[in-house]
């Protein structure tokens, strides 16, 4: 049944209607809370009972929240409303590929610009699993902002579907006129774009996009599809049996190498295509730049077998070159390498961001050639850069924004990095970045030669070892929670075997556990190799750790993972950021050494803003705050600083500007939450294995009211305003639940919120009626707000993204971090129902996005945040040849 213009579904009211498929209708609705225009998909009633037809349209919205790219059309929401499920999406100004192409062929600039938009958003898929399997002009959107790809409706490949299986897909139909071929008033032009193996009803993968990419680019030249039929199966058997006529022949401007390029891609064999879409792109450049195609073709061709004699001409040339370099050494008197130390300077205008959780370190690329490291301009957004060693400038990498811990993939082509919730790479020859796994404060990666990654995906688990193309993550290291805290900074050593990283006990930190481990990539090797309170790093035969506050290198054996030969001091003045458990250096495989000097001192003080974000003064000047509590009455703070290798909760006074530390013996305390009255805190305690309750002003010794052995506490997050119920996080990494405890019972947690779906930073109204939440929908983390005791039931206050909820004293307005700043939502949750009204975004601002960084005043006039801030100018020190001086000892 179509829906008339005006009609409600949640907070997005329809305008009129863009189109509709077999299976899918697709509106022009108005976001009624950010004022903006989306375009809404929906699977009728009529169709929500069909299981197959559910659970397709559940898999598109899956498969599209996965993939977050300038080239995809981007999800915005999903919801259901009275039978009626429906998808809110980017709603595309401009015109589709087909609608183009009726006009003519595109002109060849902008058929390399789309050609390579195209490819751009199609790899950003593929990495991600997704096989598109209905790529066709129809679903390509030409905006201003560059081509989009739109209608993912099969998450994985799969045999051919029907026609009603991929009309379920249309975003926004296109006249019926430009599609290929209808009947019945089904559309079934996939047909003319489907590959070989598609039409024989064979398995398809990545390469069958690849030979609908190559039929989209056919009639993107010359305006023809390059297979013609006036019936499903004469389409299909030209598929099959025909090669279609030469792009030169129809459109003569074009060159050779174009249709060689898109002939590889018609290729009927699957091996002898282009084997990626990041091929192809490559190729599109390099005929864009006038290169001869037949030079990118030896670096980038399909795989195929390749005769006996190639190895012998490499070889033949590699003992030429070996025979004339030991001439030139007989000739050549011995010299010794000379050491230089040499400084880096950051952007103009911009600092290094090189501590805290979002610190990105200055790291060189395993050849030597290159650095990658995050900068930023003081009081904004970090990006990653990276800089050739044999130039003067950087360069931004698109889409690294927040982007820190980066790393090298091998062949020093590509940068592997964490944003705030996952794990994922750039090409650096590619546009953006592609996500490969989730994660949760991550704590580093390093990248396998088999082509793994071997990472950290979270703070407070083990290592652990995930496809670089993606995929789910298996643990390699076993985490006992009793004698570990975390496992953290792999380092890849040079037999491809082994990594070291550190695990640490917060809690114990001189604990013998605490120490560099060695480790093999099967999981099966493991053992300390020595103690200390920093992460390592193998360079040039040493193992380069701290001791007794210095940089010491030692000769370590890769095989066995000993140590061997006495430790020698490099450095007195390198920094460690003892926070983290890290040593913020890097090192080659070509005798260079990159390290950041000075203290390890990050400061993140807190600012006064009012509503416009005007600072109004700032508290805690030198400390550096994570976690942010307002006491009731607004004259003290409860803070977590974590400056320290064992994070502790604190207690300011804002009038005397007195700092208490809560409690010393709980080790790691963490998440202070204050009591109605003021009169207590609850925090997290001995590195999250209990939740601990102590009076706000001191005295008595901490109560601790909740055991968890397995570490397993992540956060407290707030105290009913009876009193009576304390609610936390409980769960690993991003796997996280909220949970109840009842002070006046037997303390039994009691879980909160749908167990379908992870659940974090629950909040109790002012009136303890409601709770305000953060539910994980697709990957995307949203705000809600739920009845207390939970019942089901649930009303969405953030449109998207939206984090760290907050309320005003009177429980009148809600707010929330949408990853632009802060956004204030009135509400009223007086009677049975709960009313959330339009929101208004009323300021910008950066949160690291990790914990309780900001809190508002009862009024709701002041907000307290987190203040960025640890970035250096100072000059990073390179050193060439760095062993010379262990020589000279």
């Amino acid at each position: 049944m179509a829906l008339s213009s005006g009609t409600k579904l949640g907070p997005y009211e329809i305008q009129s209607p863009l189109g509709a498929g077999g299976m899918g209708e697709v509106y022009r609705a108005r976001d009624t809370r950010l004022d903006r225009i989306v375009a809404i998909k929906i699977l009728p009633s009529h169709l929500s009972a069909d299981s197959d037809a559910k659970q397709r349209f559940d898999r598109e919205a899956r498969t599209i929240s996965s993939l977050n790219h300038p080239n995809i059309c981007t999800l915005f929401d999903v919801g259901h409303q009275d039978g009626t499920d429906y998808l809110v999406m980017e709603y595309l100004e401009g015109e589709t590929l087909a609608d183009r192409l009726r006009k003519g062929p595109l002109p060849l600039p902008q058929l390399y610009k789309v050609g390579m938009e195209v490819c751009d958003g199609l790899d950003r898929a593929h990495r991600s699993g997704v096989v598109h399997r209905d790529l066709k002009p129809g679903n390509i959107m030409l905006t201003k902002g560059g081509a989009k790809l739109m209608d993912f409706g099969l998450a994985k490949a799969s045999v051919v579907g029907s026609a009603a299986a991929s009309s379920l897909t249309v975003t926004l139909t296109t006249p019926a006129h430009s599609h290929p071929l209808t009947a019945e008033g089904t559309v079934v032009g996939t047909f003319q774009y489907m590959s070989p193996e598609q039409v024989e009803g064979k398995e398809s993968d990545a390469r069958s996009d690849i030979f609908a990419l190559g039929a989209v680019l056919y009639e993107m030249a010359t305006a023809k599809r390059a297979f013609e039929g006036k019936s499903a199966a004469s389409a299909m058997a030209a598929i099959l049996e025909r090669e279609p006529a030469p792009i030169s022949s129809i459109t003569p401007a074009a060159p050779p190498s174009l249709d060689r390029l898109v002939k590889t891609c018609l290729a009927k064999d699957p091996d002898e295509r282009w084997q990626t879409a990041h091929d192809v792109k490559l190729q599109l450049k390099h005929i864009a730049d006038g290169s001869s195609i037949s030079s990118a073709e030896a670096l980038a061709a399909p795989r195929k077998k390749h005769k006996a004699v190639v190895p012998w001409t490499v070889a033949a040339v590699c003992a030429a070159v070996a025979l004339a370099a030991i001439a030139l050494g007989m000739t050549r008197k011995p010299e010794t390498a000379q050491m230089l130390r040499l400084g880096i300077v950051p952007p103009e205008g911009m600092e290094f961001n090189v501590m805290g959780d979002n610190g990105g370190p200055a790291t060189l690329s395993p050849d030597g050639k290159m650095v990658v490291f995050s900068a930023r301009v003081p009081g904004h957004e970090a990006q990653l850069f990276v800089r050739s060693l044999d130039s003067t400038t950087a360069r931004p990498l698109p889409g690294t924004e927040d982007g820190h811990f980066p790393f090298w993939s091998p062949d020093s082509r590509s940068v592997g990095f964490f944003a705030p919730d996952k794990m994922k790479r750039i090409d650096l020859d590619a546009g953006s970045p592609v996500s490969i796994c989730d994660d949760a404060i991550a704590r580093g990666g390093t990248w396998a030669p088999d082509g793994n990654i071997i990472a950290a995906l979270s703070y407070n688990t083990g290592i652990s070892v995930v496809s670089a193309s993606g995929g789910p993550p298996t643990m390699i290291t076993k985490f006992d929670p009793t004698k570990f805290s975390s496992h953290r900074w792999p380092q890849m050593l040079p037999d491809g075997k082994h990594f070291l990283y550190i695990a640490v006990n917060h809690t114990a930190p001189s604990s013998p556990d605490t120490a560099v481990y060695w480790a093999s990539t099967d999981g099966k090797e493991n053992h300390v190799v020595v103690n200390t309170l920093s992460s390592a790093v193998y360079a040039d035969g040493y193992l380069l750790y701290e001791r007794d506050q210095s940089l010491t290198a030692q000769p370590l054996d890769v095989e066995h993972g000993k140590l061997t030969g006495e430790p020698q001091t490099v450095r007195d003045n390198v920094q460690m950021d003892g926070a983290l458990w890290r040593t913020n250096l890097s090192a080659s495989n070509t005798g260079l050494l990159l390290y950041a000097s000075g203290d390890a001192t990050l400061r993140q003080p807190l600012t006064w803003y009012d509503r416009t974000g005007k600072a109004l003064g700032t508290v805690n000047e030198g400390g550096s705050a994570q976690e942010v509590s307002l006491s009731p009455d607004g004259k003290r703070l409860a803070i977590t600083d974590v400056n320290t290798v064992v994070a502790s909760a604190w207690v300011y006074d804002l009038a005397t500007k007195v700092k208490n530390r809560l409690s010393f013996a709980d080790g790691v305390t963490r998440s202070p939450v204050w009591s109605p009255d003021g009169s207590k805190i609850a925090f997290t305690a001995a590195q999250q294995r209990g939740i601990a309750v102590k009076d706000s002003s001191g005295g008595a010794a901490a109560q601790r009211v909740l055991s968890a052995p397995d570490n397993s506490i992540s956060a407290v997050n707030s105290w009913s305003p009876d009193g009576r119920y304390l609610m936390f996080q409980e769960g690993f990494g991003l796997n996280l639940h909220l949970a109840v405890i009842d002070l006046k019972g037997d303390h039994t947690p009691l879980r909160f919120g749908d167990p379908a779906i992870y659940n974090l930073w629950g909040q109790f109204s002012p009136d303890g009626r409601w709770v305000a939440y953060v539910a994980i929908v697709g990957s995307m983390p949203q705000v809600f707000v739920a009845p207390f005791p939970w019942t089901g039931e649930k009303w969405q206050v953030s449109p998207g993204y939206g984090i760290e909820p907050r309320w005003r004293g009177d429980g009148k307005e809600l707010y929330f971090y949408d990853s632009t700043g802060i956004v204030a939502v009135p509400v009223d949750g007086s009677g049975k129902s709960f009313h959330v009204d339009n929101g208004t975004l009323l300021f910008p601002f950066s949160l690291p996005g990790l914990g309780d960084e900001y809190d508002v005043s009862r009024d709701g006039q002041r907000f307290i945040a987190v203040t960025q801030t640890g970035g250096s100018t100072q000059p990073l020190t390179l050193v060439q040849n760095w062993t010379e001086q262990l020589k000279k000892k």
